[in-house]
């Protein structure tokens, strides 16, 4: 009995010619394997596995793994496309160093005695080290945030720190998949109460700037006349119209503080010289009734005097009673110049306190725009950049550290005024000052 694998008698000639034929019909290229192959089956010869076809199959069969070994059977198929046996070796290295030698992950049984027409790829065991030291990594991570990040951040809630901790110390000793998944539905239970939490923290923080606002207003109305309150009120209102911020909120209290220390100072010097006015007032209203009172006496002897003269007898009587009623005018007009003097001075004085009242007015009114911000633009004015720089300057002195300082110079910006008017070069500012802002870091300042 003959072999299967034996070719039947036929003429080569004949055989080759149909061997080109059902290439061509075929649309087959010409090369050397095709021409073997498509021989082999016309003569009946069983085709056996050529190595390029082993490897295919090995590759194809790696790739469809998973795990790590998935990504090397993809490199190994774009290897054999490419036909680049130089990375495909190296391939081939880096699975036997990564994978057979540590823990063997591949297995090929015996190959059938005609040819080897496929491999056997076998999963590994166990998880890689790499899986179980980024796992572990993982665990680290989500403890430390859980145990050290989060609690500080909820200080107003102690049940929720209690929690977060409970869940850092579960999550540390969770080593089987029922302690992970346990985890895990707590971490669920958490994070829904945090998002409770974050959502009446921001309603509680709207509601207090809302009352703040409030406040701000009524204040300004009770005060319309005092302009130099509205410097202050103003920067206040300005810094709740923006974000919030807690280097904005650090400098507004920094400079208010200023402001209120050297006003206090002022309003001291101001109600002295109220109580030099009221003094000056008392005064007058003393002379004044004085004046009165000595007048009211004049009149009275005046009359007495004018009956003695009624009755007088002779004029030894009479030039006695004339002498009193000139000693009595005498001192009338002595009296009266005296009160003239005393309220002409108590008039100076007065005049003086009232300047002085309206120059510590005017300082004050000065002060309360001396903030470190520009209403305008939100930028740093001059007072606020000269303190910024000061301090920079220490504490890059005091650390060894660089100081960066940029200028920009703004070209035809007066043309822009004369042109568009003034609220278009205010816009502009602004534009710019947000543009800088929103171009440098949040440490950096612009003045």
């Amino acid at each position: 009995m003959r072999d299967k694998n034996t070719p039947p008698p036929q003429n080569p000639a004949d055989v080759a010619r149909e061997t080109f034929s059902r290439l061509a019909r075929e649309r087959i290229s010409p090369t050397p394997d095709n021409y073997r192959d498509t021989y082999n089956e016309i003569v009946g010869i069983a085709a056996e596995s050529s190595a390029e076809t082993v490897l295919a199959n090995f590759a194809n069969q790696l790739a469809c793994m998973s795990g790590p070994v998935g990504p090397l059977g993809k490199q190994l198929e774009r290897a054999l496309a490419a036909r680049d046996w130089t990375d495909y070796s190296a391939v081939l290295t880096a699975l036997g160093s990564a994978h057979l030698m540590a823990k063997p992950a591949i297995e090929a049984p015996p190959p059938p005695p005609q040819s080897v027409n496929r491999v056997t790829v076998l999963a590994p065991e166990g998880p890689p080290a790499d899986v179980d030291v980024q796992v572990r990594l993982l665990r680290d991570m989500l403890t430390r945030t859980l145990g050290y990040a989060l609690p500080p951040l909820l200080l107003s809630a102690p049940d929720l720190v209690a929690d977060a901790e409970a869940l850092a110390a579960a999550t540390k000793e969770a080593r089987s998949e029922v302690a992970l998944n346990d985890v895990l539905a707590r971490l669920k239970k958490l994070s829904f109460k945090l998002d409770l939490r974050g959502t009446d923290l921001a309603e509680q923080q709207e509601l207090l700037l809302q009352l703040f606002r409030l406040l701000l207003e009524n204040v300004a109305e009770l005060v319309d006349e005092d302009s130099w309150l509205h410097g202050q009120i103003g920067t206040v209102q300005a810094m709740l119209s923006g974000p919030i911020t807690h280097l904005a909120l650090r400098d507004a209290a920094v400079s208010l503080k200023e402001v209120i220390y050297k006003q206090g100072l002022l309003k001291h010097s101001l109600s002295e010289a109220k109580v030099t006015v009221k003094s000056m007032m008392i005064t007058f209203v003393d002379r004044l009734g004085a004046v009165a009172v000595s007048t009211g006496q004049y009149h009275e002897r005046i009359d007495q005097y004018s009956k003695k003269i009624s009755l007088a007898q002779d004029v030894k009587e009479l030039n006695k009673i004339l002498d009193d009623v000139m000693v009595e005018t005498r001192a009338a007009q002595s009296e009266a110049l005296r009160s003239r003097d005393e309220m002409n001075k108590a008039r100076q004085e007065m005049q003086t306190a009232e300047d002085r009242i309206h120059e510590l007015e005017s300082k004050l009114e000065q002060l309360s725009e001396l903030v470190r911000e520009d209403q305008l633009t939100g930028s740093l004015n001059r007072r606020g950049l000269d303190d910024v720089f000061e301090r920079e300057f220490a504490r890059v002195d005091r650390q060894g550290n660089a100081l960066c300082i940029a200028m920009l110079d703004l070209d035809d910006f007066k043309r822009l005024n004369d042109t568009h008017g003034h609220i278009a070069g205010d816009e502009a500012l602004v534009h710019l000052v947000n543009l800088i802002k929103e171009t440098l870091r949040t440490m950096d300042v612009v003045g």
